[in-house]
């Protein structure tokens, strides 16, 4: 009797195993299951180089929102100058050290030596 019942348990497992083997064996599984590994990992259009590719575009768009933002901020700074005399003088005197006819330009300069010396 024990015999018989162990038999029942154990042919219902081998069963599904026979159809699990069958369908797993087939080659239009197998075909497929290549298919789609060779589809992820290394065909030139794969899931890894779709998703660095993406990296690289959001890192573009980035970059990009970023210089225009600059070149408005220029934008804006060249047009103020173009239009305001007293504009282009102040640049012209701060980065260009220029001066009215009957000025004199002091340029102070600080001897690094001495302060590395003090420290």
């Amino acid at each position: 009797m024990a015999e018989k019942e162990l038999i029942k348990k154990i042919t219902p497992k081998s069963e599904t195993l026979k159809v699990l083997q069958k369908y797993i064996l087939n080659k239009y599984f197998i075909t497929i299951c290549m298919f789609l590994v060779w589809m992820v990992f290394f065909d030139k259009t794969s899931f890894l180089v779709i998703n660095e590719l993406n990296g690289e575009i959001s890192k573009y768009q980035d970059q990009l929102q970023y210089y225009k933002t600059e070149y408005q901020k220029n934008d804006d700074f060249y047009k103020k100058l173009m239009n305001d005399k007293s504009e282009k003088e102040k640049y012209a005197r701060e980065n260009y050290f220029m001066k009215k006819p009957n000025e004199e330009i002091f340029i102070l300069v600080v001897d690094s030596t001495n302060i590395a010396k003090k420290k």
